[in-house]
């Protein structure tokens, strides 16, 4: 196992009582799963990074913990444990005891499964494509245009708005 980072035991130390228990035992169990795991948070919960791609992540609430695989195709393996993704944000939906939580044995081959996708190479989540930002209508590009053409002979900048006086 890498090194524990310091973040994610303080984390599990500011969450909810009920959920301190479910935190670490699933800590416990990526690191049992994959080995070489590194800890590290993203958007302020704890993830863990196989290959340095996301494997998983989790995170806890005032009622209930989530724990999810970022690869895609995790929620083909999840089997019958996915079908209660809808519920909340993750693979495994709102978890409030380790009661909720799959046995050990399908926990670690889950992990084992997300390390090898991670492997692999597939892309893990495809990004959205990017929309255009150009306005789509006539009117719109003609009313920006003369507003930008205004804000030029007045010889302000494109930001002039939010620059500092």
């Amino acid at each position: 196992m890498r090194k524990p980072d310091p973040r994610i035991d303080a984390y599990i130390a500011k969450s909810a009582e009920f959920a301190k228990p479910v935190l670490r035992h699933l800590r416990r169990l990526v690191h049992e799963g994959c080995p070489g795991a590194e800890e590290t948070l993203k958007w302020s919960a704890p993830a863990f990074l196989h290959g340095g791609r996301i494997l998983c992540e989790m995170a806890a609430f005032k009622a209930h913990c989530t724990f999810g695989f970022w690869h895609k195709e995790m929620a083909a393996v999840l089997g019958s444990d996915g079908e209660r993704a809808g519920e909340a944000m993750g693979s495994l939906g709102r978890i409030t005891s380790l009661d909720d939580l799959p046995s050990d044995a399908a926990m670690l081959r889950y992990i084992r499964k997300a390390a090898a996708l991670n492997d692999s190479g597939a892309p893990g989540r495809p990004r959205p494509a990017a929309k255009p930002a150009k306005a789509s209508r006539d009117e719109t590009r003609a009313k920006r245009l003369a507003t930008a053409l205004e804000w030029l002979a007045d010889g302000k900048h494109r930001n002039w708005r939010y620059e500092s006086c």
